[in-house]
């Protein structure tokens, strides 16, 4: 008797507990493009951007009810799976603290509580605790509650901050004295995360979203005390390819806007001490990006110029808005791809790829390099908090599918190195008992695509394994292999799990994003479908206990891969998904959409029309078998609309000729990352790990049991 006859499947009735499956009604309705081309689509109307169409809550409420029939033969094995998830978690854990002007500043989480608590000590660590935000007190009656982004003034003496109450990424600013704990009575809304502080702590710049498209369109500045309506606009964008942010250089000397596409950047900065005029340090054109920071007596800047891999550059202290003045400092490596920097009073440290791996490269002021070493073949590095530039001590994390994030500080000149925290990970765990590789699967083209492997140690290649295969392979994202608490639960249960670092991210460089990107986007789908061949192949999987697991743009993949090769997976999660490409590309009105014509193609050209619809998931859906499916969405989400799977379901349900299982669960007071609270997202992740672990014929009780 093989695994998957140890467990029993939960199949998919047409009725579960007396709960029907949902059958949404068809409504016909054609989506036509400029040039001339239509399609029927019969589940439009389950698009309501206001959220509060009844007929629309009320199938989206049927889908729920039918999800928690069909689920609840596993809800034991949902639970033991919650238990060990959160029981991995130190609950009363606190970040390393990092020293900025007079103090140490850090967040930490008291017992059985949700939401961090947002706190600092001046001088150091042995002085009285200042609660700055407590943002389990702030979340109280609220079915969802995000403080996302928040900066001390300058004199360290006001707080401000966005919150986010629905989970739509649309956020209100407050602020708080310090000296005091009261907050001000400003509420400004429907902004964006970001915010920069003039030098008098005074004037605070912030960036205001569309209340339509969501995009952000303006900068203003506020004066303390005066009415937040007649707050000044700085600088709007007209462009609506473009995303505004703001950022305060290293030297604080400046303040910049700075606005990026897919293919070009520009920013424009003014002095942070006597706000006035913002100027443009190079302007914008077409496939030229940049970012710049200051430090001392120059910019430096991170550019495409010249440079598929990006190198860096610098020039005097001076807002020119002339790039000849520039001057190579870092040149352009084939091989290497410069993703980012920080600059020190002595030193550059610069973050890289190559071959498919992250590395930070010190440069003194002498001009001698040296790399951060790492301790295994598959990890991911990364810098972390430097919040002052004086000084001789670099911070960075470093992790693996094995190791659990650590964070370490490394003198540049002396090469001593310190462990300040590895994340603890409770219920017994040991790395020792766990194996990670680095494999390379060959793509239709041979083109070699890096996989990165974990398993429990005693795993036999055989060809008997499930296996769990994650992927992404958008917007130059790249996915590292950072260590995850919560795939050891599967990884305890014998299953394998592996990362396809396919074209579309930036792995292997600038390349392999432009190769998974716009006209070459199959490849991004084909690449997955030859890792999944190669891990079976090659005796890491069974080919029928093999599942594909994505989110947004990973939905999209998992998505596409379900229609070219249906049959390669037992199941499929797929998470917040971007199913209705085309659909949604056409229509300008959706956030997200222009900014995104350079990743996808503007399908308003026939030429981009037609490739999209090849492979866009919602309009591919065909009749026949299907894996089993979860799909999870949830109603807020401002990025990938809830209606996109829900019209998938809607349209799969109606088509597919399988007797294969398809659930569909919509997080009703969450947005495109889940639930708020640290503790209620692991009953969504609890829940999707329950119907993977049954689908694949996995027992439903781990080989070793928490503490």
């Amino acid at each position: 008797m093989d695994a998957t006859d140890q467990a029993t499947r939960v199949t998919p009735p047409l009725t579960a507990g007396g709960v029907p499956a949902p059958a949404a009604e068809q409504r016909p309705y054609e989506v036509a493009a400029p040039h001339g081309a239509t399609r029927q689509d019969e589940y439009y109307w389950l698009r309501d951007d206001q959220r509060s169409n009844p007929d629309i809550l009320a199938y989206l409420r049927a889908e729920n009810a039918y999800a928690d029939a069909i689920m609840a033969p596993l809800e034991k094995s949902k639970a033991a799976l919650f238990e060990e998830l959160v029981g991995r978690i130190k609950q009363d854990d606190s970040s390393v603290p990092y020293k900025y002007k007079d103090y140490w500043y850090y967040s930490r989480f008291e017992e059985a509580q949700e939401y961090p608590i947002y706190a600092r000590r001046k001088g150091g660590m042995d002085a009285e605790e200042e609660i700055m935000l407590d943002v389990n007190l702030l979340a109280v009656g609220q079915d969802f509650y995000q403080v996302t982004n928040w900066e001390v003034s300058p004199d360290q003496t006001l707080l401000a901050y966005v919150e986010d109450i629905v989970g739509r990424q649309q956020y209100t600013l407050r602020i708080r004295n310090l000296a005091t704990g009261e907050t001000l009575s400003l509420q400004i809304p429907g902004l964006s995360t970001s915010l920069a502080w003039a030098t008098d702590s005074k004037m605070l710049f912030y960036v205001e979203n569309d209340p339509s498209t969501l995009l952000t369109k303006r900068v203003r500045s506020h004066t303390l005390g005066n009415d937040p309506q007649s707050d000044p606009v700085v600088y709007e964008e007209l462009d609506d390819s473009f995303y505004i942010d703001l950022s305060t250089t290293r030297s604080e000397k400046y303040i910049c806007i700075n606005v990026t596409s897919t293919v070009s950047s520009e920013s424009r900065c003014t002095e942070a001490a006597a706000p006035g005029e913002f100027k443009v340090l190079a302007p914008r054109r077409r496939d030229f990006e940049y970012t710049a920071d200051h430090l001392g007596s120059r910019w430096v800047i991170h550019t495409n110029w010249n440079a598929k891999n990006f190198k860096l550059m610098e020039t005097v202290d001076d807002i020119s808005g002339d790039r000849s003045q520039w001057r190579n400092l870092i040149p352009h490596d084939p091989d290497v791809l410069i993703s980012g920097f920080d600059l020190f009073d002595d030193f550059m440290a610069i973050a890289e790829r190559s071959n498919g791996l992250t590395r930070i490269r010190i440069v003194t002021s002498d001009r001698q390099a040296d790399y951060v070493r790492a301790d295994e073949p598959a990890y991911a590095m990364a810098l972390s908090v430097n919040a002052e530039p004086d000084t001789e001590w670099i911070r960075y994390t470093y992790t693996s599918l094995t190791t659990p994030t650590s964070t370490y500080e490394l003198n540049v000149r002396s090469g001593e190195r310190k462990l300040l925290k590895e994340q603890p990970v409770l219920g017994g765990f040991d790395k020792n008992n766990y194996v990670t590789e680095r494999l390379w699967a060959t793509a239709h083209d041979g083109t070699k695509i890096p996989v990165t492997v974990v398993y429990r140690k005693g795993f036999e290649k055989n060809g008997s394994a499930a296996l769990l295969q994650y992927g992404y392979g958008s917007y130059g994202n790249s996915i590292d292999p950072w260590f995850s608490g919560n795939v050891l639960s599967l990884l305890d249960r014998g299953i394998v799990y592996a990362i396809a670092h396919i074209r579309g991210g930036q792995e292997m460089g600038r390349q392999w994003y432009e190769d998974g990107k716009l006209m070459n986007k199959i490849n991004t789908f084909t690449d997955f479908i030859a890792v999944t061949d190669f891990l079976v192949n090659e005796g890491y999987a069974a080919p029928d206990r093999v599942a594909a697991m994505g989110g947004s743009a990973g939905g999209l993949l998992v998505g596409a891969v379900a229609n070219l090769a249906p049959e390669r997976y037992r199941v499929i999660v797929s998470l917040v998904p971007f199913v209705d490409v085309l659909t949604t590309m056409l229509d300008a009105s959706i956030p997200l959409t222009t900014n995104e014509y350079d990743e996808w193609g503007n399908p308003e050209d026939r030429t981009y029309y037609d490739y999209i619809l090849s492979y866009s998931p919602y309009d591919q859906l065909d009749a026949k078998a299907y894996p089993a499916m979860f799909v999870y969405t949830g109603l807020w989400d401002s990025q990938v609309q809830y209606w996109e799977p829900g019209k998938y379901v809607a349209r799969l349900r109606e088509r597919k000729t399988d007797n294969n299982l398809l659930v569909f669960r919509v997080q009703m007071e969450a947005g495109h990352g889940g639930k708020s609270g640290r503790f209620q997202r692991y009953h969504d992740t609890a829940e999707q790990y329950a119907f993977l672990v049954n689908q694949l014929g996995v027992p439903d009780f781990p080989p070793t049991r928490l503490p």
